[in-house]
């Protein structure tokens, strides 16, 4: 392995890897060993052969060593399948280097980015090639919630027509609740399956003397993000994904009653002093990172915490998954059965943006199993797959097999309600107003300042 600045491909400034294809040494798993896929990678060799010699430049948002590793070690295998040169980069400013690159006319062959309203943005702009019609068929019958996760990556292009410019790998979910094994078993408290037992459970740990939940929101600029959070998942457990898609492009006003409703459901739990730890006014003064620290005190400051699959890394140094900490789905109503199991996360999306038949090929070989088998086996891997033709059996642990049998098993899955409203909106007013709840302003005088702030902004 080389490091070298690639010239042309995003600027100068960024360091690209480069392999040599073609060497099995090089794989972090020896072909035709343990439960991977291996004929879909035979099948995909064999049909894509005449490549030998092109290059691939691809452009991501895994700059930290882990994760550029891990990636490192799924596109070796498209090398060593095609003879294909791949030289992948990324940095800290992803996203503001692929709009310089878009501007610029010198763009990445492949383009995966997190933010679908940038993408968005560059397929209007006629910066992105769509993929066609079979990768469109193939997400809605390959991946679970298959035409949720096809409806992510349609764009309208220049023209106004909406085509699949994107395919969906990597994902996050974030409908979790976090708790203690130990805590649980010591007081005979049950892992509840529905939105109605989870109630009786709080009840049931305050009649004990103890408090159901720990919340934190503060996060410097950010703070009131994770709020967010909580009614975005309230919001897919109380009415049907069309209404949460409204709600998202603001074809319903933000003080619709029902996101009124939402939201005060938020504040039966967060605006009850008996309900939180440390009440209501420590939720925006306590870190996110910190706050369900107090499910590992003794005695328990809490038994609850619900958070997405990355805060198992803020736990207590030591903790063990399964031992110290688990967590299961944030159940639904079972007065509400038509709404299924509905997951709220996010996903990397991943585009052509210079188009070749290398670039084709590759969109190819994230289709098949052995693209997500590679970084779902990777030791202290955060990658979880919806594509369900993928074996669970190679995840690395068993929690990440927990957790991708929770996303392979949705019925529906939206992606991060505020993360898909513009800047403004989702990254400010919703923000502060999550806050000013908190705070003690009324939910109909919340979401009618942050509907005011959007219609500023049309």
């Amino acid at each position: 392995m080389r490091r070298i600045l690639l010239a042309g491909v995003s600027a100068a400034a960024v360091v690209f890897t480069s392999v040599t294809p073609g060497f099995a040494q090089n794989l972090a798993f020896p072909i035709g060993e343990g439960a991977f896929s291996w004929q879909s990678l035979a099948d995909f060799t064999a049909s894509h052969q005449g490549l030998q010699g092109q290059e691939l430049t691809i452009w991501s948002p895994w700059n930290n060593e882990g994760d550029a590793t891990q990636w490192e070690s799924v596109w070796r295998y498209f090398e060593q399948a095609t003879g294909v040169t791949v030289r992948a980069g990324s940095s800290p400013n992803y996203e503001e280097q692929a709009r310089i690159d878009i501007a610029a006319g010198s763009p990445s062959n492949i383009l995966i980015l997190p933010q679908p309203g940038l993408l968005a943005d560059f397929a209007a702009q006629g910066a992105l090639s769509p993929l066609g019609p079979d990768v469109q068929a193939f997400i809605e019958q390959n991946y679970a919630a298959g035409p949720s996760w096809a409806s992510l990556g349609q764009f309208a292009g220049p023209d106004g027509t909406v085509a699949q410019y994107a395919l969906a790998y990597k994902q996050e979910t974030k409908s979790f609740v976090w708790y203690s094994p130990d805590n649980f078993a010591e007081m005979g408290y049950e892992v509840p399956t529905s939105m109605e037992a989870l109630m009786e459970l709080e009840a049931q740990i305050i009649a004990d003397g103890g408090t159901p939940w720990c919340i934190g929101v503060e996060s410097g600029g950010a703070t009131g993000w994770a709020a967010t959070d909580w009614i975005e998942d309230l919001m897919l457990r109380n009415y049907t994904p069309d209404v949460y898609d409204a709600w998202v492009a603001n074809e319903i006003p933000f003080n619709d009653p029902r996101v009124v409703d939402v939201i005060n459901q938020f504040g039966r739990i967060a605006l009850n002093n008996q309900m939180v730890a440390g009440g209501t006014a420590a939720i925006a003064a306590t870190a996110f990172g910190d706050s369900p620290l107090g499910l590992f005190t003794v005695p328990p400051q809490c038994y609850l915490h619900r958070q997405a699959s990355f805060i198992a890394s803020f736990f207590p140094e030591g903790t063990v998954a399964g031992e110290d900490y688990d967590f299961f789905y944030m159940p639904t109503f079972e007065s509400k059965p038509e709404l299924g199991s509905p997951v709220l996360g996010s996903g990397n999306l991943v585009t052509i943006a210079l188009d070749s038949p290398a670039a084709r090929a590759f969109i190819d070989f994230l289709m098949t199993p052995i693209a997500h088998e590679i970084w779902m086996a990777a030791p202290n891997s955060a990658f979880l797959s919806a594509l369900t033709t993928a074996n669970l059996d190679v995840y690395s642990s068993p929690a990440l097999r927990q957790q991708g049998e929770i996303l392979t098993g949705a019925t529906t899955f939206r992606f991060d309600a505020s993360d898909l409203m513009p800047g403004p909106i989702g990254a400010g007013a919703f923000w502060t107003g999550m806050i000013d709840f908190l705070g003690g302003r009324s939910a109909e005088a919340v979401t009618a300042q942050i509907q005011a702030t959007w219609d500023a902004i049309k």
